[in-house]
């Protein structure tokens, strides 16, 4: 569990009162800092301040989004309804408001682990052959490892969970890119070109990701 939280007497108490609970924890005293660590260490779950000293917290949520789907709990002393609203819009899966007791923290990180081990598949999706593993976010295609930046393997994934399916660009701007409220139709145009060129494909000659005009995509295995 990563903790980005820039006051050390906060660090420190929510590090004692975690580590007390069974918590495996690290920090970090910067947005970018902590930014470096969700990369590098993939933690389980971050709790994030939003007044931190080289970046404004929601400006990170932001940053992290792009990145990493791991489940974010912005603690805050920011009580006001619209940053509450713009944070879980942002991609928070909750928000606390400062000051907290510790078990009530604690029961907000056991909530959204739940829903992560929840959604998390058992085991790999397997499409023609194509092997998506959430869990080591990995990716082979006819036992060959493919080398897939995060947000791309999020795309991949997210189709492979719903194979046949045809999917807007508005649902996975929501859900990839966590753009309730959209984003640029290119964001998703880019990313399925990169993906195409890995799987050795193209818009003109489909063999997984086949684009339905004005509707969306679908992956599906080859005929």
């Amino acid at each position: 569990m990563l903790i980005i939280e820039d006051d050390a007497t906060i660090r420190t108490a929510v590090i004692r009162a975690l580590t007390a609970r069974g918590h495996s924890t690290m920090s970090s005293p910067t947005a970018l800092d902590g930014l470096q660590s969700i990369v590098a260490q993939a933690p389980d779950v971050v709790l994030l301040d939003l007044g931190l000293p080289d970046l404004d917290g929601q400006s990170l949520l932001a940053m992290i989004r792009a990145v990493s789907t791991v489940p974010v709990i912005v603690v805050s002393a920011r009580d006001e309804g619209p940053e509450i609203v713009k944070a879980l819009d942002a991609g928070a899966d909750d928000y606390l408001v400062k000051p907290y007791a510790s078990d009530q923290l604690d029961a907000r990180i056991r909530a959204v682990l739940r829903r992560v081990d929840a959604e998390i598949p058992v085991g790999p999706v397997i499409v023609g052959g194509l092997v998506i593993d959430e869990r080591t976010r990995t990716v082979s295609l006819d036992g060959r490892d493919l080398e897939l930046s995060p947000k791309e393997f999020e795309l991949l994934a997210y189709l492979a969970a719903r194979p046949g399916t045809v999917v807007g660009k508005k649902e996975l701007l929501a859900n990839v890119w966590h753009l309730p409220y959209g984003g640029a139709d290119k964001t998703v145009d880019v990313h399925l070109h990169w993906l195409r060129r890995k799987l050795g494909e193209t818009a003109d000659s489909p063999v997984y990701l086949h684009r339905i005009r004005g509707v969306g995509v679908k992956l599906v295995a080859p005929s």
